[in-house]
């Protein structure tokens, strides 16, 4: 039920495609750029309604251009040394997706590295909190059949690969 992919988040055939956006929903760099720029101006459109998202919640739109059906916009936290209850968001904010996602009646769900990029969590506890997160979800209830998490480098890649335990 738990893939790993490297590869192009945007291009992955998916009923949703999780975007690791910032408080605004308006577009930024990294993930959350290049959704919005594949995917077109009905994202940005359905975006400017929700005014907004706070850290660890997430919302959802169209997905416009790109295959998947919606997408699932969430804030990861900025990190600032651990100690400001970042673990706690980032993991709600993998939860919150999949949830949002579930009520939604979605079967396949597709995760890029939530907060590990510009907003600088560290990737080895980052993946380690994204997959708790997904696993305690699927564990508990669910009609998702599928959830992929697509990364974007090799490093990347090795690191949920043993997470995952497939190394």
């Amino acid at each position: 039920i738990i893939e790993i992919i490297k590869g192009d988040i945007t291009k992955i055939e998916v009923d949703a495609i999780v975007n690791a956006a910032n408080k605004t929903l308006l577009g930024g760099g990294g993930v959350d750029g290049a959704i919005h720029k594949a995917g077109g101006p009905e994202i940005l459109k359905e975006c400017k309604k929700l005014k907004g998202c706070e850290t660890g919640e997430a919302k959802i739109t169209t997905a416009g251009r790109l295959k998947a059906k919606y997408v699932i916009h969430t804030v990861g936290p900025i990190y600032r040394g651990g100690n400001n209850e970042e673990s706690k968001l980032l993991y709600n904010a993998y939860y919150n997706s999949i949830k949002l996602g579930d009520k939604y009646n979605v079967k396949s769900i597709a995760f890029p590295a939530i907060s590990t990029g510009i907003y600088g969590y560290p990737k080895e506890e980052a993946s380690s909190i994204a997959i708790k997160a997904v696993k305690g979800y699927l564990e508990v209830n669910t009609n998702i059949e599928k959830v992929i998490f697509v990364l974007f480098s090799e490093k990347d890649f090795m690191l949920y690969e043993k997470q995952l335990g497939l190394t």
